[in-house]
């Protein structure tokens, strides 16, 4: 087994302006991907080279392993790009790539397994709690059937979510994240939606897989901060909560996407006139106001993703913890990015005519991606605003996941 020790990497980190210039040169292939994409239910081998190539993902990959260990602004600026380009490659890119940083707060024998021999190999995952944990010696004993593995194709290794319940009737659950690698399970496919159709996120089924007790990330270290990567990769990005940086892999692509959708609308706005009415669409005034209102609303929430990781790294860096309201606040701002980037794509759509609902439509496809991610539990503004406005009155706040 390769050591840590054995891994010494002198590369240049490029800036998150060029990272973000590369991501926004893809654009193009992406758009002319897309429809093969969509077809084969899968983002081609050839994409995911390409974001390889870049260092997209990299950015939160530990220093250790050849990564660049960025700030989360970097990576969510490269995601939001791509998804103005195809928002499936945006999803599956925020997913496994913020997995490098998942994978950097385990155990520092669990990364040997991982990078020990390749620093390229990726990681899908699926945080249903529904397998079957079995004690056993050195270890556990893993099975179930997961869904909703995004990327699992292109992938070498599975996170995969399950509770290891207390054998007294005082203990605690306990939530744990299984790492596990591609001999050790096989993928189902199961994917066939509206939307989203490219992420390629089938299921994953385990019988009776071995995970030595190394290869397990408990839920509370990752809420606590006490996680056992944090001596091999002590640098401020991995003293961020877990679950800050997760929750807005699955929220960011809505965002670009929206700005893809504006831009597409625009482009036909530009020109359109109305078979009906005769009237250009650049010439009504609500048309105008509903493309203030979407930009308006693209930088109101990128303003807020900035604002919230600018601070939560300046803690870091200071040593200082993040409080748990604002960790609690920043959770439910990200939950709410999918539905409001939704309500903002459906008023636009029906303005561009009855030509907007066909399926060569410029705009249709963010319309069905963005709708498509609000089933993410971590999308749903009701389950965390609850917690939220119950800390506003004084209630004690029970979500770990923040």
């Amino acid at each position: 087994m390769a050591t840590a020790a054995a891994h010494v990497f002198n590369i240049a980190t490029p800036t998150r302006a060029e990272l973000t210039a590369r991501a926004r040169a893809m654009i193009p292939t992406l758009k002319a991907r897309s429809a093969a994409a969509i077809a084969a239910r899968r983002i081609p081998a050839e994409t995911i080279r390409d974001m390889r190539d870049a260092g997209f993902f990299k950015i939160l990959q530990p220093k250790r392993w050849g990564g660049y260990e960025m700030d989360p602004q970097a990576f969510f600026d490269v995601q939001m790009a791509l998804a103005e380009g195809c928002m499936s490659t945006a999803w599956v890119f925020g997913v496994v790539g913020c997995h490098n940083f998942q994978m950097g707060l385990f155990d520092l024998r669990a990364q040997e397994d991982v990078w020990g021999e390749d620093t390229n190999a990726l990681i899908s995952s699926s945080y249903q709690p529904v397998g079957k944990v079995e004690k056993v010696e050195g270890g556990f004993l893993l099975s179930g059937r997961w869904g909703f593995s995004s990327g699992c194709e292109h992938c070498d290794w599975v996170f995969l979510g399950s509770i290891i319940w207390p054998e007294t009737p005082d203990g605690v659950p306990d939530m744990r994240t299984f790492l596990l690698p591609r001999k050790d399970y096989k993928i189902l496919d199961t994917w066939d939606t509206f939307g989203l159709r490219a992420t390629g996120s089938h299921d994953v089924v385990v019988e009776k897989a071995f995970i030595p007790e190394y290869r397990t990330h408990r839920a509370m270290d990752g809420f606590m901060g006490t996680n056992p990567g944090k001596a091999a990769n002590d640098g401020p990005l991995f003293q961020l909560p877990w679950a800050q940086v997760f929750v807005r892999s699955v929220s960011t692509a809505c965002i670009g996407a929206t700005q893809g959708a504006l831009n597409a609308y625009l482009d036909v706005a530009r020109s359109r006139v109305s078979t009906n009415t005769g009237k250009a669409t650049k010439e009504n005034p609500v048309a105008l106001v509903a493309a203030a209102k979407v930009q308006s609303a693209i930088d109101e929430m990128k303003v807020v993703l900035e604002r919230n990781f600018t601070d939560m790294m300046a803690a870091t860096r200071a040593g200082q913890a993040i409080s748990m309201e604002e960790r609690i606040r920043y959770r439910y701002q990200s939950s709410q990015v999918g539905r409001r980037c939704a309500d903002l794509v459906d008023e636009l759509l029906p303005l561009l005519g009855g030509r907007a609902i066909y399926m060569d439509s410029p705009i249709l496809q963010y319309w069905l991606d963005v709708n498509a991610s609000r089933a993410h539990v971590a999308n749903d503004p009701n389950l965390i605003g609850t917690t939220l406005g119950g800390l506003y009155v004084g209630q004690q706040p029970m979500d770990t996941f923040v």
